[in-house]
């Protein structure tokens, strides 16, 4: 039978190699973002290439209401989502005082408030069934904070958390939840935050093969998996809970900075 993931931040990046690769997989779609010509553009390609089916569901994320009313649209539509991936997400470089609050309540909103309550409308439906996954895009951000990014950082950490706490609540399950920490990658995010011109941007990894290890370590139910660092990168993260603090925030500030 047929799995049918919905995933949020499609229409570019890792939410974009995310459903090519479930497609290919033989599997439906709910593939929901604000750019509607960018979905539709998505739809009909997976559609040809793959003979699956594909809903489009435009929705702003950031919006109060929007988690609910793409719950309630899908549910409406007849749509059993087996997988949930909630991929959407946006940070901005910058002292915390010196950035504006709609900007950093939106990053709230989209990275916190839209990830949980899409999880909590959805989880219930999956315990039922007693059959679902869940893969919540987080990043390796969400092992330390973020001096220059300190909102996007915290949301992180808040994702990692959230992620772990629940995956245990239902390990008698056969639902999982599964958090993907990508390091730095090759996605419109770094343009939008401004990290395209930091030292943390200089070397990227491509947001195919993040999607790849995140999907391929959601079906197999992993609880954490880090992906898109280079050896340098994965020793640098293994030593982050050595690392006296203070040191550690001055050595995230430097590679933070603009050029």
């Amino acid at each position: 039978m047929r799995k049918t993931a919905l995933i949020t931040g499609a229409s570019s990046g890792i939410g974009h190699e995310l459903a090519c690769i479930h497609a290919q997989q033989g599997g439906d779609l709910v593939i929901v973002a604000r750019s509607e010509d960018k979905l539709q553009s998505l739809k009909e390609k997976l559609e040809q290439q793959y003979s699956v089916s594909v809903n489009v569901f435009v929705k702003d994320l950031a919006q109060t209401n929007a988690a609910q009313e793409l719950y309630n649209e899908v549910i409406n539509s007849n749509i059993q989502v087996d997988y949930l991936v909630n991929n959407a997400g946006f940070g901005q470089v910058g002292n915390f005082h010196e950035l504006p609050w709609d900007r950093l309540g939106s990053m709230i909103q989209l990275n916190i408030m839209a990830l949980t309550q899409l999880t909590h409308l959805f989880l219930p439906d999956f315990v039922r069934r007693n059959s679902g996954k869940v893969l919540n895009v987080s990043s390796t951000a969400s092992l330390m904070p973020g001096p220059l990014q300190a909102v996007y950082f915290a949301t992180k950490a808040y994702v990692t958390s959230l992620s772990n706490a629940l995956a245990e609540e239902l390990s008698k399950t056969n639902v999982t939840i599964t958090n993907l920490m990508p390091g730095a990658t090759e996605t419109d995010f770094g343009s939008t935050s401004g990290m395209d011109k930091t030292a943390l941007f200089a070397n990227t990894a491509s947001a195919e093969k993040v999607a790849q290890i995140g999907y391929q370590a959601m079906l197999d139910g992993k609880l954490d998996i880090m992906a898109g660092l280079s050896a340098t990168q994965k020793f640098m993260m293994s030593v982050v809970p050595l690392t006296p603090k203070k040191l550690l925030l001055k050595q995230v500030y430097q590679l933070q900075q603009t050029e």
